[in-house]
């Protein structure tokens, strides 16, 4: 199969760009790709997925499924599990670990439902 070239004709439209103009073409093009993924992103998690982020916050395989669980069991796995241990900490201004520990206590779970109820439905 021979394929014929056409890279003169393609590269018309950008034959009188500068090398700034390039980039930020470049950078507008990779971001319109992306929007999609992003987009995605925000709106599908899973178990797994939250897993990964918690073991990536320095907990141990066994805490890392403890702690999804528990945000499973809260209705919060959309929120993101990562994003839920610190909204937690931050709210008691306490370490992650800690927060962590607190939100498998009903106390926990119950204020951070209520704060994720409150600004984020």
């Amino acid at each position: 199969m021979h394929r014929t070239d056409d890279f003169a004709t393609r590269r018309e439209p950008l034959a009188g760009l500068s090398e700034a103009e390039l980039e930020k073409r470049f950078w507008e093009l990779a971001n319109k790709i992306m929007e999609p993924l992003v987009d995605m992103a925000r709106t599908h998690t899973s178990p797994s997925t939250e897993r990964s982020v918690i073991l990536r916050m320095g907990f141990s395989s066994v805490e890392a499924q403890q702690i999804v669980k528990r945000v499973e069991d809260l209705g919060l796995l959309s929120k993101g599990a990562g994003h839920v241990v610190w909204r937690l900490a931050k709210l008691r201004n306490s370490g992650i670990r800690e927060a962590a520990e607190l939100l498998m206590t009903d106390a926990g779970g119950t204020e951070i439902r209520e704060y994720f109820r409150g600004c984020c439905q």
